[in-house]
Parts: C-alpha cells; structure tokens; sequence
C-alpha cells in the first residue's frame, strides 16, 4: 500500500512537471492530473519566470489600474507638448509673415505718397508756367506803353495810375517767385538767353550780351521764357 502511494505521488509530481512544462510553452494554463487548469500562485509567491508581477491599483470605479500608467499619461503629455510647439512655430511663422508684408505695404504706401506729392508738384508748377506765360505778354504792354510816354506828360495822374499797375502786376509775380532775367552785360548763357542778332561793340567783350531785346522770366528755378537778346561777336 506505500509502495503504490508512493508511485501515485511520483505520478502526480511528474504529471505537474509535465503541466508547467506545457504552461512554459504554451502561454496558457495547463491542466492538471484532474483535468482543470492551475491555478495562479499566490501574490507572496514568485511566478514561473522567477520575476515579480507588476503591482496593480485598483481605481475608484473598480477597474484595476496598472502602475506603468502614470509613464503613458506621461508620454502623452510630452507628445502634446510637441504638437503644441509646432503649432506655436507655425503660429510664428505666420506672425513674420505678416509683419513682413506689413512692412512692404508701408514702404510701397510711402513710395506712392513720395511719387504722388512729386507729380502733384510738377503738374502745379506746369499750370503755374501756363499762367505765367499768358500773363507775360501783358507786362510786356505795360513796358512798352510806358517807355513811349514823353517825359513831360509822365507826371500825368492817367500815366502814374498805369503805372501804378504794372508795379502791382511785377509785385505779385515776385511773390508767386517769378522774377526777370538779368541779361544785359552778362556772358551770354544759351539756358537763359536766345541770340537772335550778333552785334560788333569794341567797349565790350566777345560773348556778353549787348542789348536786351525781350525780357527772360524764371518761375523759381526754372525757365518760363528765355531772353530775346543781341551778343557781341
């Protein structure tokens, strides 16, 4: 009787072997001699493997919450700090972007506005030359007329109120910055003055201006009309 106990022992033992064997290979529970599956040792127990099982949590809804957890959460922070960086430098990227095409716009703006008040100037000083030029006939009369007058009748009320005008008519020319060309004497410049006759004078120089026969005009620095005069050959 202990002989075949003992045989049913070495059975069972070898039987177990064979169980855990099967487990090892398997990945699953192996049945025993009794033909139901083992059970998992105990938590104080070391598992097949000789390592330890990872400790388990359980939540407050009673689901068991692994302690690698805590890293994945972990992990997904950091994860989402760097889509939150991308999204920051695209962010920033747009931000220079913008700022750079601001900065064009206003250069282009301040361009417009240079080139605008340069036109603006120029087709005033056009139209200003244009009156000018209608007006200067006038003065011209008005020189004419009163160069014709006699000496004895200049003292004349009619002949002082003409002149009177013409001072007048000079006055506001000077203000609006138109004023003679000074010719008569000077060396002749052919962008201030037009030779239209070439004289012989011994008591002057070759190339001065003889005899003013039309009077030159300049609105501020430009030519309204040149001087009509004789040059000394």
């Amino acid at each position: 009787m202990a002989e075949e106990k003992k045989e049913f022992q070495e059975e069972l033992e070898e039987a177990e072997k064979k169980a855990e064997a099967v487990k090892v290979e398997g990945g699953e529970d192996a049945p025993d001699s009794q033909g139901n599956k083992g059970e998992a040792p105990n938590a104080s127990e070391a598992s097949f493997d000789g390592q330890e099982e990872s400790p388990q949590e359980i939540s407050e809804d009673g689901q068991e919450v692994s302690a690698e957890e805590p890293e994945e959460k972990a992990g997904d922070k950091k994860i989402f700090g760097r889509k939150k960086d991308k999204k920051t430098e695209k962010l920033e990227a747009e931000n220079a972007e913008l700022k750079d095409q601001l900065v064009r716009r206003l250069a282009e703006f301040e361009n417009f506005r240079k080139r605008s008040e340069k036109e603006k100037s120029q087709m005033f000083e056009v139209g200003a030359k244009t009156v000018i030029e209608k007006l200067l006939p006038v003065i011209d009369n008005f020189e004419r007329g009163l160069m014709g007058i006699p000496e004895e009748e200049k003292d004349a009320p009619f002949v002082q109120g003409v002149e009177l005008v013409y001072k007048q008519l000079l006055t506001a020319f000077e203000e609006l910055g138109v004023t003679a060309i000074e010719a008569e004497g000077a060396e002749f410049d052919p962008n201030l003055h037009n030779a239209v006759m070439m004289v012989d004078d011994e008591e002057k120089g070759s190339g001065t201006v003889a005899e003013v026969m039309q009077k030159g005009y300049l609105y501020h620095d430009s030519v309204v009309r040149h001087s009509m005069v004789k040059v000394v050959n």
